[in-house]
């Protein structure tokens, strides 16, 4: 939580200097539980899909946060050499399907690799992250019933931060308890406080499990975000009271005291680690700063299959026709 935390701080930071690629950046601060504790759960050959604010969720699995930051950048030694941005990252080796901009849109794509793994009996379970916005699209509900309907090893999780960009969850819905629309369904469903990881753990672990047996799960994570919808929201549609109240709500924080609280960890020795991820982050900034972008010829690589010719750039075609001339 820490690392995504810090991560997370740097990515704000690259906005700031300009230095990142497009205008839209989504902090995942205030959530880092859902990350840490859900992917806790996961193994190799699992796979997942996120939503625009899943930096967090990456990370947690394994990711080089380099080649995020690079990635973030719009650098070429980026995961999707610099094209798909904050927004669309994806790593297959990583079982990252890919993060989508268009709320909801990576959720179906958790039933198809459901499907397969279930087809393969890979044992595999899909993941798909989203945030309480997405639970007033259709398509939650067309895969949660089709994941039901199939006994699918998939696993829906909410990551309630409160608000789907500037409106309130209680302006956006009657029945707040998200859980009980998928138990409707028929999928194993719980909520969960996002300020305990450790609870988060637990939680995902039984349902999971659930689901590599054919149980499909709903899991609800509570959270505050702690900023506005993106790098640019200064949030004005927030009272500071509320703000304030809500930052409270600090998962890393919790964690921390909890740790020395147990005797489990030092307060210097958490010290210590918090430097070593301060200067593994500051190292992200300096490799993305120092890297290039890509260059113009590679904008379709990775768009079409590599046994189909490539189009031709509508600058290059009309420096052909010109050329004729």
């Amino acid at each position: 939580m820490r690392r995504i935390r810090t991560f997370e701080e740097r990515v704000g930071e690259l906005f700031v200097r300009g230095q990142s690629a497009g205008s839209m950046l989504h902090l995942s601060i205030g959530e880092e539980s859902a990350a840490a504790g859900v992917c806790a759960s996961l193994r190799d050959g699992d796979s997942f899909t996120t939503h625009h604010r899943g930096h967090g969720i990456f990370l947690a699995r394994g990711a080089d946060p380099a080649r995020m930051m690079a990635e973030i950048g719009g650098k070429e030694a980026g995961y999707c050499h610099g094209k798909g941005g904050s927004m669309h990252i994806a790593d297959m080796g990583l079982g990252h399907l890919g993060a989508n901009a268009i709320v909801g849109g990576g959720i179906p794509a958790v039933v198809g690799a459901g499907l397969s793994a279930r087809h393969h009996k890979t044992g595999a379970v899909s993941v798909a992250f989203f945030g309480d916005g997405a639970t007033g699209q259709g398509i939650l509900y067309e895969s949660m019933n089709m994941a039901a309907l199939w006994g699918l090893p998939c696993v829906f999780v909410c990551i309630n931060n409160q608000y789907g960009m500037g409106t309130n969850i209680a302006q956006a819905t009657a029945n707040p308890n998200l859980h009980e629309r998928a138990a409707a369904f028929g999928l194993a469903a719980e909520t969960v406080d996002g300020l305990d990881v450790e609870a988060v753990a637990e939680a995902a672990e039984r349902l999971v499990e659930g689901a590599r047996a054919g149980k499909p799960a709903f899991l609800a994570v509570s959270c505050y975000r702690f900023y506005g919808h993106a790098r640019k929201d200064k949030s004005p549609y927030r009272d500071p009271v509320e703000e304030e109240a809500g930052r409270r709500q600090d998962p890393v924080a919790f964690a921390r005291s909890a740790l020395i609280d147990r005797g489990l960890e030092s307060e210097s020795e958490l010290d210590r680690l918090d430097t070593e991820i301060g200067a593994e982050m500051d190292a992200t900034i300096d490799f993305t700063v120092a890297q290039t972008e890509p260059p113009l010829a590679s904008m379709f690589r990775d768009v079409y299959a590599p046994e189909e010719p490539e189009p031709e750039p509508v600058r290059a075609r009309i420096d052909r026709v010109l050329a004729r001339d």
